[in-house]
């Protein structure tokens, strides 16, 4: 991926420009805490490096609108972060594979662990409409739930300038029960869920160049 130019996003683009049925990539990301060291759109950021990497190696992929804000209110507790909820997150992702009947799928590349139950339950309603869409994730080390190793080693790859890393501190690794029901400020005053020291701009990019390769592989299995 290094050295890689950036795909072309369709919204720099004109209509007529648009490969015919493309297979549209949308980044789903979050506007949330991501301890005192990350910046707040990480899993955005994230989303978007996957999905451009993966469109390089699709000519058939267009990368489509990012969604921002989405289902964060396990981390309400903490300024700076937004959510629309998921409900709406879910309408959301629904009405815009709706609105794509042009292409020949969508795919929901979903950065953040909240969204879960939103998406999965939107593609859900829009495969019983018959409506060609899959959804893919990162999937991290176990014990590595939020602003740890990982998401801190990808950052230090794609944005070194955002990681305070004087800032780091590690925390605790809950269950995704506990989170739901009582909020990640009850278990992590810092915000942290997992541990980001030893993180290194060379792990994200490896970590980011497996993820790309699987949606990559997603995509071409889930297409054929």
């Amino acid at each position: 991926m290094n050295g890689a130019a950036p795909r072309v996003p369709l919204g720099s683009k004109t209509w007529t420009s648009i490969s015919r049925a493309p297979i549209v990539l949308i980044p789903v990301g979050s506007f949330e805490q991501h301890g005192p060291h990350l910046p707040l759109d990480t899993d955005t950021r994230i989303a978007e490096a996957i999905a451009n990497g993966a469109a390089r190696a699709c000519e058939q992929c267009e990368i489509g609108p990012t969604i921002t804000v989405s289902s964060s209110g396990e981390h309400q507790d903490f300024p700076g972060t937004f959510s629309i909820g998921r409900e709406l997150t879910e309408q959301v992702l629904i009405e815009l594979c709706r609105s794509a009947d042009w292409a020949a799928r969508v795919v929901f590349v979903n950065g953040h662990g909240g969204n879960h139950a939103a998406v999965t339950s939107a593609c859900r309603i829009l495969e019983a409409e018959g409506r060609p869409v899959t959804s893919w994730w990162p999937q991290a080390a176990e014990g590595d739930l939020h602003a740890g190793h990982v998401e801190t080693s990808v950052i230090l790859h794609l944005a070194p300038h955002l990681v305070n890393v004087d800032a780091m501190t590690a925390g605790p690794t809950p269950t995704l029960r506990e989170l739901q029901t009582d909020g990640v400020r009850t278990h992590s005053p810092s915000g942290v869920l997992g541990d980001p020291h030893g993180a290194t701009a060379e792990a994200g990019r490896d970590w980011l160049d497996t993820w790309v390769d699987e949606l990559v592989d997603h995509i071409q299995t889930d297409h054929r």
